[in-house]
């Protein structure tokens, strides 16, 4: 089992979140790209936020300094062309509505 779990990790993140709002997280792929993201920009060479154990990888440093909420997770959004897809689908229901209307 991991420690800290996907829960705790995705309840330290969405923690500034107001009721009603969309949640920063909200499933564990999400969590898992933060930190492997986190990972590689540490194997990079950025330093990292919280103390690191001699040996410690830098998965499990992404991992405390997300839990230790030390870095943010933004909220992505979706691609443009995903939203002006969104955007005629919902004219297109709009105008068969209309028609079906009249």
């Amino acid at each position: 089992m991991l420690h800290p779990s996907y829960t705790d990790l995705m309840k330290v993140v969405n923690k500034d979140v107001e009721e009603g709002e969309t949640k920063i997280v909200n499933s564990r792929y999400s969590i898992v790209m933060a930190t492997a993201k986190r990972a590689r920009e540490i194997i990079d060479g950025n330093m990292p936020l919280v103390p690191v154990k001699n040996g410690e990888k830098p998965l499990s440093v992404a991992i405390d300094e997300l839990n230790q909420a030390k870095i943010k997770v933004a909220a992505e959004e979706e691609p443009k062309d995903m939203k002006e897809q969104k955007a005629g689908d919902v004219q297109e229901e709009q105008s068969v509505l209309e028609e079906a209307v009249k």
